[in-house]
């Protein structure tokens, strides 16, 4: 990982016919010493696809699409390299992390394969759902809203998954970059990328040599000479909270990301406007657990109330006055409410550590005190309230 915090794929393309680099990889030797030139660039993970999702590309069979990956993600695995498959086909998914693929990338949020979730379910794999509007990517480029839209997609794929069987924790969202989206609808997606936070999953971004890209630059240019622009937008989806970049150059990014963590380092060290922070409370939240030493607090359950005072950089929300750049209580609540629905501890003191890490999910969280009540304990003797409060803060 970067000295941003970001992680960076390397793009495989085990292809004859992928826009950018089609056909040099296609044997799997190649391929293998491509990816491990990546890895030696600084990528994290090598993310391979068999089946090209250019403009006019030939589907091929899913058996097709194994013969030409499987033999290059099982040499990878073996070499400890980390692996994401990037296919629409559930058999695919399926022998791909049989042969030792952590990562299912679907650029069809598993809408093309019925079986797709179910199969990643089953896997115990991560899953990146990715927005678009069907395999053709030119078709319906219009949006009313493209940041409102794409969130409210991946929202409702991502709540699909969970119902299928995949916990919250094995999902990344992506929000297609290039898939179904004009050059102007792809700038105000980077623009608004922060939206999709509000998810709280991380993002994938992919803007890699993407057409809109290419319009930046002189006529007749090629499309390596879009890796540039490619560092440039990655550096800006990572300001934005995107999680990983998916990128054909590696190094290019990687040295990019380091300038961008030399500097977020640099401004660490300098005092923040009293603007740029301040405070969000949530009092008295109410949800029911089974928390508690004693078999009958297993049994019955009691409920807690919780408190929550969260350290948050609100400067930009003051100014823009857009949810989307603060944290929404709402959605917050909600999730503190789920946390402490799940599963029981012991202690009052772990839950409290549970609901601290949860806060600092949020990237505008700088750090976070919460309160958790116990009003019913069993204490034995009459009471009015027990609670426990922990404090956490953001690593640097």
């Amino acid at each position: 990982m970067t000295a941003a915090g970001v992680e960076v794929w390397g793009i495989l393309n085990v292809t004859p016919d992928s826009f950018s680099d089609g056909g040099r990889y296609v044997d799997a030797g190649a391929a293998i010493a491509h990816a491990r030139r990546m890895r030696a660039q600084g990528a994290d993970v090598i993310d391979i696809g068999g089946e090209s999702t250019r403009p006019g590309a030939t589907p091929i069979p899913p058996e097709e699409e194994q013969a030409r990956i499987l033999p290059v993600v099982a040499e990878l695995v073996r070499e400890g390299i980390r692996v994401s498959v990037d296919t629409i086909h559930a058999s695919t998914a399926r022998a791909a992390v049989e042969a030792g693929a952590e990562i299912v990338n679907d650029v069809t949020a598993g809408e093309h394969d019925p079986e797709m979730l179910r199969t990643v379910a089953e896997s115990g794999a991560r899953i990146v759902l990715m927005h678009s509007r069907g395999i053709d990517v030119t078709q319906d480029t219009h949006y009313d809203d493209v940041v409102a839209e794409v969130a409210e997609h991946l929202a409702a794929r991502a709540e699909a998954a969970e119902a299928a069987g995949i916990d919250r924790d094995r999902i990344m969202i992506d929000p297609g970059f290039g898939f179904s989206k004009d050059a102007a609808a792809n700038w105000r997606l980077l623009a608004g990328l922060r939206a999709l936070t509000g998810a709280w999953l991380p993002i994938l971004a992919g803007t890699s040599r993407k057409r809109f890209l290419g319009e930046l630059l002189p006529e007749g240019a090629r499309v390596q000479e879009r890796d540039v622009p490619t560092a440039v937008t990655g550096v800006l989806a990572a300001q934005h909270g995107a999680s990983a970049l998916r990128v054909h150059d590696v190094a290019s990014t990687v040295a990019a990301l380091r300038a961008y963590g030399a500097m977020v380092a640099a401004a660490d060290e300098l005092p923040h406007p009293d603007l740029d922070h301040g405070s969000i409370r949530l009092e008295g939240v109410r949800a029911f657990g089974h928390h508690g030493v004693l078999a009958e607090e297993r049994r019955e359950g009691q409920e807690f109330l919780v408190d929550v005072d969260l350290s948050v950089a609100i400067g930009r929300a003051a100014r823009s006055d857009r949810v989307a750049d603060t944290v929404h209580y709402g959605e917050l609540a909600q999730r503190i409410v789920a946390a402490v629905e799940r599963d029981p501890v012991d202690l009052i003191e772990t839950l409290a550590k549970r609901l601290v890490d949860l806060c600092l999910e949020h990237p505008l969280v700088d750090s976070a005190f919460v309160t958790v009540h116990k009003p019913s304990a069993p204490v034995g003797v009459p009471f009015g309230d027990v609670s426990v409060s922990l404090s956490g803060s953001r690593e640097r």
